[in-house]
């Protein structure tokens, strides 16, 4: 899962901003709406409002927005409808892409993905093509350099989680998706400040490329998440521990 970690830590570092932090907050907040209007406000009773609320959390977004994003999807104000796309793709080098979205505009959101993919040497697939590289789980990232491992691993593993890895500057956390929002509660309990927590799509198996390959993939993927109707973007992407993207 190393390739996995790595651009964990990447995207954290490139998250330090107040812009960045904002296009996340923007994107969880649509994500958070969407939730509330298909399965209600209470989240003890929505788990996936419950989820996207710990994520919001975990990124620390103000209780506020939170509460207002629940209230547009509610319908108390005025708000888009946002409809859930998924698409597979494959990047340069054969690498397979996994880009989830949320819009109110599917044919300009496909648009936009077709000629991001266009013109960074990516094209979109059939269904099944790509998808079946991939499993969903919680992904919890902490930063090794604040974090005592053998600590989090024996709390982590009381909490119930698949796995605890620690590749490069980071230690990556798993936790089985029915069991995320519980482990990650478990760990901000014992202490433990996460740098991010989210439901991801893991590949199975990677792909490995030389610098220049990886930094193309890389960026194809970056300009696909600043597209503010993406949600998230998967990669069998193995990127090594050593790779500083230029």
């Amino acid at each position: 899962m190393s390739g996995h970690s790595k651009w964990s830590s990447i995207k954290h570092k490139k998250s330090a901003t107040d812009a960045r932090r904002g296009k996340v907050f923007t994107k969880i907040t649509k994500e958070i709406s969407a939730a509330a209007r298909l399965g209600g406000g209470d989240e003890e009773m929505n788990p996936r409002l419950r989820t996207v609320v710990a994520r919001a959390k975990a990124a620390n977004m103000p209780r506020e927005n939170i509460e207002r994003a629940i209230r547009k999807g509610l319908g108390s104000v005025e708000e888009s409808h946002y409809i859930e796309l998924s698409y597979e793709a494959y990047a340069p080098g054969g690498v397979g892409l996994m880009i989830e979205a949320l819009t109110d505009n599917k044919n300009r959101t496909t648009a936009d993905i077709r000629a991001v993919l266009s013109k960074s040497g990516g094209q979109l697939t059939s269904n099944g093509s790509v998808s079946y590289m991939f499993n969903r789980k919680g992904i919890i990232v902490y930063e090794s350099a604040n974090v005592d491992y053998n600590a989090l691993f024996e709390a982590a593993l009381e909490a119930g989680v698949e796995d605890v890895a620690e590749e490069g500057d980071v230690i990556e956390v798993t936790a089985a998706p029915g069991e995320f929002v519980d482990v990650l509660e478990a760990l901000q309990s014992s202490g433990f400040e996460q740098l991010s927590a989210e439901m991801a799509l893991v590949p199975e198996n990677s792909i490995r490329l030389d610098d220049e390959g990886t930094t193309k993939v890389l960026r194809l993927i970056e300009l696909l998440e600043d597209n503010d109707d993406i949600q998230s973007v998967a990669s069998n992407l193995d990127i090594p521990d050593d790779f500083e993207i230029p």
